[in-house]
């Protein structure tokens, strides 16, 4: 994406803030190069080998006999074994998010074809079967709820008021429910995630 100079970039304390950010934009991203796909392995390897050393028998050994773990010791079968755990403790980690991102993304007006373009180009049947629960009808009837951040919330409908509200509770245990003063489910849901992304615990904090 090239030129982006005619999206509009409302700040939060503006009218019209919310009616802008939760209007879907396509195209949603532009497709990483290579750099930046070589950028996130080296992000990704560093985490990974952090576990990798906090959970290798070998390297707690090091540990307990007060020795430096050096960086050769990452050649032996068994600490690479470590590194291949902490690995599939990485995909569990993405395999969250993805669901986080992709509930608020289908929550706030994506349908299941933009989930699937965005995880690789799947097919739409097949981001259903992935996350059967992302997408969901916007009935004024019916309360839908939203886990995200290591927190949950649930979006209402007032009928009186004829607007959306939600109540949340954090993933630090704290507790918030908004008035009903959201035009549109989105918006609710928008207010929503900004509550739990703000209530999430150190290293909790998940991007849509």
């Amino acid at each position: 994406m090239d030129d982006v100079t005619g999206i509009p970039t409302p700040d939060k304390s503006d009218e019209n803030f919310w009616t802008v950010v939760m209007t879907l934009l396509e195209p949603a991203w532009s497709e990483p190069t290579k750099d930046d796909t070589f950028a996130m392995d080296d992000k990704v390897l560093d985490a990974v080998r952090a576990l990798a050393e906090r959970i290798s028998t070998r390297a707690l050994a090091y540990r307990a006999a007060d020795k430096p773990f050096d960086p050769a010791l990452m050649t032996s079968p068994d600490v690479q074994l470590a590194l291949l755990r902490a690995l599939y403790e990485a995909k569990q980690s993405v395999d969250r998010l993805a669901e986080s991102a992709a509930t608020v993304a289908g929550r706030s007006g994506a349908n299941y074809a933009q989930l699937g373009a965005a995880w690789g180009g799947i097919k739409r049947q097949s981001a259903r079967l992935k996350w059967p629960h992302a997408v969901v009808r916007k009935s004024a009837g019916e309360s839908i709820p939203l886990h995200y951040a290591g927190g949950s919330a649930v979006v209402h409908h007032d009928p009186d008021a004829d607007a959306w509200w939600y109540s949340a509770t954090g993933a630090d245990q704290q507790e918030a429910e908004s008035g009903a003063v959201h035009h549109t489910y989105a918006e609710a849901i928008a207010g929503a995630t900004e509550f739990l992304l703000a209530h999430a615990l150190p290293g909790r904090q998940e991007s849509a």
